[in-house]
């Protein structure tokens, strides 16, 4: 594959001997390399030259900061297993790299609410408390002095993220799988559920004009399956199963369109999902409630008249692993995008008889800009995903219906601007 080359290294070269400098000739401490992001600016600040990607140490009142006319920073705090509250936090004082937001929308996800209804997910634990919420957009109030492709009033969505760009994994395009990486909301980290949120610039996808800040806390769940259609080869002229009608499997049915899967059926136990599904683009719906596997393979390869080619597992349930592995056609692929238990038994043998590729596939990684380039360009509609708004004053009462399941949902969003209601 060939690369237009945008732009020469060569007129930074000597900006960059001069950083190295700086660090070779300064005092030599093991911790002057290194990323560190605090929010609460009360620790160690890192800061990373955007152009020559050496990170060094910058004192905070290097950074300038015009956030006295702000007000309150109102930020919805994880304390523990169904303990949420609404309090005040400090508005974060940014670095030369990063960018202060106006927090818009921001979407639960299920990763929220494992952490409210248990306090812990997998390895992660609510060990002390944490802002939550990690799908999310926002306006940029204020730009750190080395950022330069973002301006102040710039609508984006905010990949909630940030890796050290220096590992094996930065440097080759993983950077998901970076060892230093910074994940909102994942414990210990504060995620963006609040009004006023510091991220760093890189991480922030600006927003076409088409595209209103809706669209941008939609990119999040968009992206998943983007990564996992990408991982998959979804192409023209696939059989696509998608296992699960919940916001991850709902985005996937999208961008599987967006790739141009020819055939795209979905499975689920809830009629209600298993509707939207069909109003977002699905060719068929299959409710397998009450079905053993080997009738729900029969079933999904019934309609399809052949077994589907490429398979979305999007929940994580053991049994959905296991229809998905049979019902897969032989050289087919199969993606596991749902997170559920660590050990889960599998007719595994059958991708050995079969030649099925198993991947596995984790949030994403450089697919924000194709999620937003497929809606912008108006190949798929995420909107419809939205099922209730709530303003960040009742966002306890927003988790509660997200965690209570009495009200069908698909994905239920929070305004953190007092002013969106005036505005719509």
């Amino acid at each position: 594959m060939a690369f237009k080359i945008t732009q020469c290294i060569i007129p930074f070269m000597q900006q960059n001997k001069q950083n190295l400098l700086q660090v070779i000739n300064g005092p030599h401490n093991k911790n002057s390399f290194g990323t560190s992001r605090n929010y609460q600016n009360k620790d160690d600040h890192a800061h990373m030259s955007n152009k020559a990607g050496v990170f060094l140490k910058k004192p905070i009142s290097d950074c300038k900061s015009n956030t006295g006319h702000l007000g309150e920073n109102l930020a919805a705090i994880l304390y523990g297993k169904n303990d949420l509250r609404m309090e005040q936090r400090p508005i974060p004082t940014i670095l030369p790299n990063q960018v202060l937001l106006q927090m818009e929308v921001c979407g639960i996800c299920g990763t929220d609410v494992h952490f409210l209804e248990d306090g812990k997910l997998g390895s992660w634990s609510i060990d002390k408390p944490i802002v939550i919420g990690h799908e999310a957009s926002g306006t940029i109030l204020e730009c750190g002095s080395s950022v330069k492709h973002l301006k102040i009033g710039d609508k984006v969505a905010v990949e909630p993220q940030s890796s050290c760009r220096m590992c094996i994994y930065c440097k080759t395009g993983n950077y998901h799988m970076c060892p230093n990486l910074y994940f909102c909301a994942a414990p210990p980290n504060d995620g963006n559920l609040c009004r006023y949120y510091a991220h760093d610039a890189d991480f922030c996808h600006k927003l076409p004009c088409n595209l209103d800040l809706e669209h941008g806390c939609l990119m999040e769940p968009l992206a998943v399956g983007v990564h996992g259609c990408k991982k998959g080869h979804i192409t023209s002229g696939d059989f696509v199963l998608i296992i699960g009608a919940g916001p991850v499997g709902l985005a996937s049915l999208l961008a599987s369109r967006a790739y141009g899967a020819s055939t795209i059926i979905v499975v689920d136990i809830d009629d209600f999902k298993l509707e939207k599904s069909i109003e977002m683009g699905a060719d068929c719906a299959i409710n397998v409630n009450g079905l053993n596997e080997h009738d729900a393979v029969q079933k999904i390869h019934d309609i399809f008249g052949e077994a589907p080619n490429k398979t979305l597992e999007c929940c994580g349930f053991k049994e959905a692993l296991r229809i998905g592995l049979l019902a897969t056609r032989s050289c087919g692929k199969m993606v596991l995008l749902g997170l559920g238990e660590t050990d889960v038994q599998l007719p595994i043998m059958e991708s050995v008889y079969k030649e099925i590729d198993v991947i596995g596939a984790i949030r994403y990684a450089n697919d924000y800009q194709n999620a937003i380039d497929m809606v912008a360009k108006g190949k798929v509609d995420p909107k419809p995903l939205i099922t209730h708004h709530f303003k960040l004053e009742d966002a306890v009462k927003a988790y509660e219906t997200a965690a209570k399941r009495e009200e069908k949902y698909i994905k239920i969003v929070i305004h953190a601007n007092p002013n969106w209601q005036s505005q719509n």
